[in-house]
């Protein structure tokens, strides 16, 4: 009996160390992100990488594959350098991740914010897509 509770407990722990935490490896994008770093991001994304726009029953893709989102983003950052993000909430379903996200940026001396959603979708312990929808 001993030996099958050990045996059980040793599969439920190799399982356990196994399992990807999906909630973390959005937390560490989104620290990429503020941290303007694109390389970084880049290594979180598959790639065949896609950044999806839902702005009512439209779905546009702003974004296919690793080396367009290093573009976009460097793009982005050279645009805006007080660009950052948070996340306020996080939400986990098997491979998906749906946030909502803080986003904020200087406009002269005051700081402007809007929330939207994104849903994270990963292919292991990479990202495959990102669903963004646009805020109201």
């Amino acid at each position: 009996m001993r030996l099958l509770l050990g045996v059980l407990f040793l599969l439920c722990t190799s399982v356990a160390a196994n399992e990807v935490d999906h909630a973390a490896l959005v937390e560490d994008y989104v620290a990429a992100f503020n941290a303007q770093d694109s390389a970084a991001m880049a290594r979180m994304v598959t790639d065949d990488v896609q950044w999806l726009t839902v702005k009512g029953d439209s779905v546009a893709v702003e974004t296919a594959g690793r080396v367009a989102l290093v573009k976009a983003m460097d793009s982005y950052f050279a645009s805006c350098a007080s660009c950052r993000s948070r996340l306020v909430d996080v939400q986990v379903l098997g491979s998906r991740v749906s946030v909502i996200e803080e986003a904020s940026w200087l406009a002269g001396d005051e700081r402007r914010a809007q929330s939207s959603i994104a849903v994270y979708e990963f292919e292991g312990s990479l990202i495959a897509r990102v669903y963004y929808f646009v805020s109201e």
